[in-house]
């Protein structure tokens, strides 16, 4: 049986290629399901189907995300080594997968070594399988040890189930007993309600009954009456009958005697008739009376019964309502433990989804770590490759060396020019060189670091760098030179303290100016502490002169201010304004009459014969504490009294609301990491809140904190270095950038992503700044008309640059960049719901010109001229509650930002590998890859100058069209939450 399920079929060698792959696609869902790339890739590198690059490709994609997507695309590479590709991915089943292989091919799997087709070596394929059977046997191990573990898990996870279950059975229980109480409950208030009404009829009754004898009493009581008056008349006919009688006997004539007797009778019937009938009415009333009574007896005794009852009622209502309490407060705690159990539960299951995440994530790990191990050893194996090279190249060196220091002993002593290293040792060995200054950078241009490469082999013809680039190492005579030329380049720095005051606006220059300008130590760290306390910082140049904000009475006091700072303690910052805080008893200040609490709104003082005025009004503490420090001899303080403010600042400083009166946002151009004098690491265009620009104990640095990209909340906050020392660190950056090696170079073309570290802005063509303090002349007011030159200027690097917070209350237009892939992407956004593509308009010469003048005209159409892009088309789609899609280029975000609108702009980085990507999509649109690689590589140093921040996609972060506007929907969801920062044009 097992013969004819496993038939012995023709060797893999003996199929041709496209069977084969028929074989393979056939099969393709069930491979790409069932295998894991990592396990047959080292097979399929072995036997030279996969390169490096393919692996690394395979395995750290994160356009791959899950298995199968990597297992399909490992075969589509396999699939371009032809034959070769499908019999090592056969084999390599046959190893790893012997099930699935059946499945495939529908043979028996073998390892004998006839089966294989010798792609790789019998040697090599035999030393794989041992560590193939020893790698399964370490892995069926861990799976083993891994299965146990989980069952234990599973186990004790099943009995807290169980116990859940039986509390979740006992709650049902107690639930169904409860609403049979309170439906028990309902019937016992239904019969208490019908035992009320019951009551009500009874009293109805009973009222009714009382009515009854009341009207009874009332008969009885007229018919005495009516017997009184009966027995009235009757002893009144009884009188006058015996009267009559009495006169009859007297005077009666014979011939009236039978009429008397007549009437006598008639009389005496009458009376018999009257005595008989008032005992049968008598008679009667009693009886009437005592049947009244008898109901009255009876009413009474039922009103009692009925009285009873009700207490008796009342009292089971109270034992109910008392029973009915007690199974609330039951029903009550069943719900608590019921809730707490689901909760007990709700964690299990979270604890379980960590578990497997953490497990997903251990994979995930080890498989980052095989990767970095096999690219590790790939770099490890070209760097032993480069050190044989060099040792070679050293040889050669120190063998020309030698001949060169023969021939020099005897026309004497000279130096090798290290300033070109594509200079050749022969020519330098029959020309002397000549070792010029070194250049420095402070004053030099704003330019990307990474386009300074470009022109760095032109301009090392005219300047040197004591800095070697060649591979080979220094040898002792080029480390003595180099210590020359640091000294010599250190003496240099003393002429950098001219450039810094050059950047005051000062009264004419007087004779020997020079003279006076201070120096630099030759040590480096106390060179730039000498200069943050006595040279002008080149963050407090002033290029035009300064509203003045008068608010209030300002007076001005003119003292000899010798030591100023020690004659007076100020507090406050730029946000509250400086105060005096103390006055030292004795000092001119005290004897002047400055006290505490006064605002300095500005000083002015001469120095070197020129007369400076600083406005102090919007300063920062560090900037009032410098300007003070700089008056030596008379000087005019401009103070205005602000008692009640220096008393809330005061307050806020005791309770610890705020370090300082320092407040402003700072954006960040470069990377700084934590350092001994700086505890907040920070990376290039991060934003900063800084609070504090004088710590306690510190001369150097700002108490600064992240800012919440979403609201205005300080996150993490620590120090950081003070303007004037970050822009030292720049200027470093800059220099170890420019004289990096080709090999770092390399290094960094193989890693595209690299964070950015340096952002590259000068202060020319800029506003003022609250990182500035104002330095102006008096003098040269009257002459600034007259005077049509423009002024010196020159561009200082910025290590921080300000920016102010805004919260767009609609959704925020959307500008993609490059421009090229801009074009064909903006018609698919617009599809979206929620998005609109902004529709140029058509507008006459006149009205062209008068939104050309008031700055409307965003960008003109390249078909039609007179069809443009108008700020009032952005607007009318803004207006809708959308996002606008602008098919435009840099040029418009200078406009939209003047009308407060606040464009998302994200630039997607290109690579060659990317642009194949788009290869279809740009011949489609008339385009080619050249040209979108052009376009990305002009505009990306464009953005360096915009004023706001933007949101760069990485080349390999999408595999397809579909993928990347994935990636943008969710950028742009994101970017719109966020708070907008803008600062100064660059442009």
């Amino acid at each position: 049986m097992a013969g004819e399920c496993f038939p012995e079929s023709p060797k893999l060698g003996d199929m041709a290629e496209e069977d084969l792959w028929e074989l393979i696609n056939d099969n393709r869902h069930r491979i790409s399901l069932g295998v894991r790339p990592g396990i047959l890739i080292p097979y399929l590198r072995q036997a030279r189907v996969l390169t490096e690059m393919d692996e690394d490709e395979i395995l750290s994609c994160h356009n791959l995300t899950n298995r199968s997507m990597r297992t399909s695309y490992m075969l589509d590479l396999l699939r371009t080594q032809a034959r070769n590709g499908a019999v090592a991915l056969l084999e390599s089943l046959m190893i790893h997968y012997p099930t699935l292989y059946t499945q495939v091919t529908g043979c028996k799997p073998s390892t004998e070594p006839s089966r294989f087709s010798g792609l790789i070596k019998y040697s090599e394929l035999t030393e794989y399988l041992v560590r193939a059977v020893t790698g399964m046997q370490k892995e069926l191990q861990e799976a083993r040890c891994e299965a146990s573990r989980k069952s234990a898990r599973c186990a004790s996870l099943e009995l807290e189930i169980r116990e859940i279950m039986e509390m979740a059975d006992k709650s049902n229980c107690l639930q169904s007993e409860n609403e049979r109480m309170q439906r028990h409950v309902c019937s016992l208030q239904h019969d208490v309600t019908k035992l009320k009404d019951e009551k009500c009829d009874l009293y109805m009754r009973y009222t009714a009954a009382i009515e009854e004898k009341s009207a009874v009493n009332m008969r009885l009581h007229d018919l005495n009456l009516q017997i009184y008056q009966l027995q009235t008349e009757l002893q009144k006919a009884q009188t006058e009958n015996e009267f009559q009688k009495r006169r009859s006997l007297r005077c009666a004539y014979p011939a009236e005697t039978p009429q008397l007797q007549e009437e006598v009778r008639s009389l005496r019937c009458q009376l018999v008739k009257a005595e008989k009938l008032d005992p049968a009415r008598q008679d009667i009333l009693v009886q009437d009376l005592a049947e009244a009574i008898d109901s009255q007896v009876e009413l009474a005794e039922q009103l009692r019964c009925y009285r009873e009852e009700n207490e008796q009622l009342l009292r089971e209502k109270q034992a109910l309502l008392d029973q009915m309490e007690c199974l609330s407060l039951q029903v009550q705690q069943l719900t608590l433990d019921c809730k707490m159990h689901q909760q007990k539960s709700t964690v299990i299951q979270n604890q379980t989804k960590e578990l497997q995440a953490e497990r997903d994530q251990a994979y995930l790990s080890r498989d980052e770590a095989q990767t970095m191990i096999a690219r590790i050893l790939a770099e490890k194996d070209t760097l032993r490759c480069q050190l044989v090279e060099l040792q070679e190249r050293v040889f050669s060196v120190q063998a020309k060396r030698s001949s060169r220091e023969q021939r020099q002993s005897c026309d004497g002593e000279s130096e090798v020019d290290w300033e070109s290293p594509s200079s050749s040792f022969e020519e330098s060995s029959l020309t002397p060189p000549k070792v010029p200054n070194r250049r420095r950078l402070c004053r030099m241009d704003a330019v990307n670091p990474m386009s300074m490469h470009s022109s760095f082999n032109s301009e090392c013809e005219d300047a040197s760098s004591i800095r070697s680039r060649n591979v080979e190492p220094p040898s002792p005579e080029s480390l003595r030179r180099r210590k020359k030329a640091l000294y010599e380049d250190r003496s240099l720095e003393a002429v950098e303290t001219e450039y810094l005051l050059d950047d005051f606006v000062f009264l004419p220059c007087v004779e020997g100016e020079d003279e006076h300008k201070p120096g630099l130590s030759p040590s480096k760290d106390s060179s730039i502490d000498s200069m943050s306390r006595t040279s002008v910082p080149p963050f407090l140049m002033r290029s035009r002169q300064k509203a003045i904000r008068v608010n209030g009475r300002v007076f001005s006091i003119s003292l000899q201010g010798e030591a100023l700072l020690g004659q007076l303690a100020v507090v406050g910052g730029n946000k509250t304004g400086v105060f005096v805080h103390r006055v030292t008893e004795g000092t001119a200040a005290h004897t002047v009459g400055i006290s505490p609490g006064a605002q300095i709104v500005e000083v002015q003082y001469e120095q070197n014969q020129k007369a400076l005025r600083m406005v102090l009004e919007d300063s920062t503490l560090e900037e009032a504490m410098w300007a003070l420090g700089q008056v030596t001899g008379l000087c005019h303080l401009s103070l205005r009294p602000r008692q009640d403010d220096y008393e809330a600042l005061l307050q806020q400083l005791q309770s610890s609301e705020t370090s300082s009166g320092d407040s402003f946002y700072v954006r960040v151009n470069l990377s700084l990491p934590a350092g001994p004098n700086w505890t907040l690491p920070v990376s290039c265009n991060d934003i900063l809140h800084v609070t504090n620009t004088r710590p306690a104990g510190t001369e150097d640095s700002w108490h600064a904190s992240k800012v919440h990209p979403c609201q205005l909340l300080d996150l993490q906050g620590g120090s950081v270095p003070n303007y004037y020392r970050a822009q030292r660190l720049l200027i470093r950056a800059i220099e170890d950038m420019s004289f990096q090696t080709k090999k770092s170079q390399k290094v960094w073309r193989v890693v595209p992503n690299k964070q950015k570290t340096v952002r590259i802005v000068g202060t020319r063509r800029q506003g003022r700044n609250p990182l500035w303090v104002s330095v102006e002349n008096e003098n040269t007011k009257s002459a600034e008309s007259g005077d049509t030159s423009a002024p010196k200027s020159c561009l200082t690097l910025m290590p921080y640059s300000l920016v102010t917070p805004h919260f767009p209350p609609v959704c925020r237009p959307v500008l993609l960049l490059p421009t090229i892939l801009g074009n064909i992407l903006n018609k698919k956004i617009a599809d979206w719901q929620g998005f609109q593509l902004c529709e140029p308009e058509v507008l006459s010469c006149s009205e062209h010109a008068a939104r050309q003048q008031r700055s409307e005209i965003l960008e003109e159409c390249e078909q039609e001229r007179s069809c443009c892009y108008t700020l009032q088309s952005v607007e009318k789609v803004m207006k809708k509650g959308i996002h606008c899609v602008l098919p435009l280029g840099l040029d418009c975000v200078r406009r939209l930002h003047r009308a407060e609108i606040f464009p998302i702009i994200i630039f997607i980085g290109q690579s060659a590998r990317s642009a194949r990507k788009l290869k279809s999509k740009l011949q489609r649109h008339s385009q080619s890859e050249d040209r979108l690689l052009a376009c990305s590589r002009s505009e990306e140093p464009l953005l360096d100058k915009l004023p706001c921040l933007f949101h760069s996609v990485a080349p390999d972060s999408w595999c397809d069209q579909a993928s990347l506007l994935t990636n943008l929907r969710t950028i742009i969801w994101e970017e719109q939450k966020k708070v907008v920062w803008v600062g100064p044009e660059m442009w």
